[in-house]
């Protein structure tokens, strides 16, 4: 598993470089985050965490087109050429019906908002809508060529050009490895969800059955969860969520697959995709103590992966490959400091 040696050298290391020795609010972005109304009856924890149980996440479905633009300037994180790069907030997609307020969307005010006058911005790598993480934009149509031909070059040559970090429910067990499984689309109750596929025949992958693969490594461990990296070697809808419940071990804020996990006896088990439907992630009483929130606050919480560090081909004056770094949103930073995991 050579490829895993893209983890041991991020730049800072990996804890500094996911910018947890910084303080909560230099994330990349932030916003002001309404205190949540709790269930009538419920305890309600102590201390200042329940006043802003995820900090710094941003409700982009509340914001108008203006307060988008504004927050996505704020989140560019660096800019050379005609290459931008930004920290796109957890929930914003990036494409959706005509009329949607999406990352697409504001593209052109953002352009003129960043003085790029008539170039326009084009999406290169963006994660999905739950996840946050990097974005490249680029206002070069032949640089933007260039570097899809890149990550697809890398893909066929299994080598990864993306490092993700999430919070597992659950620690993986080996501590690291490959997952190697074909995915398909299938409408589940009105939903297009992520579906395992076994032993798919060659007349299979023409039906939208893709073999997906990815590799992780825990960080760190505490409480019952793990800090993990994970690099896809494929591009699948959720293909990260879905591979991580594969290992029974569910994303925090995974509210859509972490329902295919049970437990019998105390064990944990798989269930079939089909006889599941979305729901709410439920976490037991002791980590949510430890997280300092009410099961009314857990059902809300934002999903933990983040796309923090992209490799980009080097240039004729950086021969070697660079890589670009975005900090975690601070509210996956708070976890990582109520588990601990910042701290081995």
């Amino acid at each position: 598993m050579g490829t895993l040696r893209v983890w041991r050298g991020l730049p800072g290391g990996w804890l500094r470089g996911l910018g947890l020795c910084a303080p909560l609010g230099g994330a990349g972005f932030s916003s002001e985050t309404r205190r949540p109304a709790h269930a009538r009856g419920s305890r309600r924890p102590t201390g200042p965490a329940v006043e802003q149980p995820f900090p710094g996440r941003l409700r982009t479905e509340t914001l108008g087109r203006e307060e988008l633009v504004d927050a996505l300037r704020a989140a560019v994180v660096d800019r050379e050429g005609p290459l931008l790069t930004l920290n796109k907030p957890q929930g914003l997609p990036v494409t959706g019906k005509p009329g949607e307020l999406t990352l697409l969307s504001v593209l052109p005010q953002l352009s003129q908002s960043l003085g790029l006058r008539e170039r326009e911005l084009q999406v290169v790598r963006a994660p999905e809508k739950e996840a946050s993480g990097l974005v490249l934009l680029s206002s070069c149509p032949q640089t933007a060529s260039h570097l899809q031909k890149f990550f697809s070059h890398s893909r066929r040559a299994q080598r990864p050009t993306a490092t993700y970090c999430a919070v597992t429910y659950g620690i993986p067990a080996p501590r690291e490895g490959k997952i190697s499984v074909a995915l398909k689309l299938e409408c589940l109750n009105g939903i297009n969800l992520a579906v395992p596929v076994e032993s798919p025949s060659r007349k299979d992958t023409q039906k939208g059955i893709k073999k997906t693969i990815s590799h992780f490594h825990v960080m760190a461990t505490g409480h019952g969860c793990a800090l993990v990296q994970l690099q896809p070697l494929t591009v699948f809808p959720n293909q990260l969520q879905v591979h991580m419940v594969l290992q029974l071990c569910p994303l925090l804020g995974d509210h859509t697959y972490a329902v295919r996990m049970g437990t019998v006896l105390g064990q944990r088990i798989l269930l079939p995709a089909e006889s599941t439907k979305p729901q709410r992630q439920v976490l037991d009483e002791i980590l949510l103590r430890r997280l300092h929130l009410t099961p009314s606050q857990a059902a809300q919480m934002p999903l933990h992966l983040h796309l923090h560090c992209l490799l980009l081909p080097g240039t004729r004056s950086r021969g070697a490959t660079r890589a670009l770094l975005a900090p975690p949103p601070p509210y996956f930073s708070r976890t990582l400091q109520c588990l601990q995991l910042s701290q081995q």
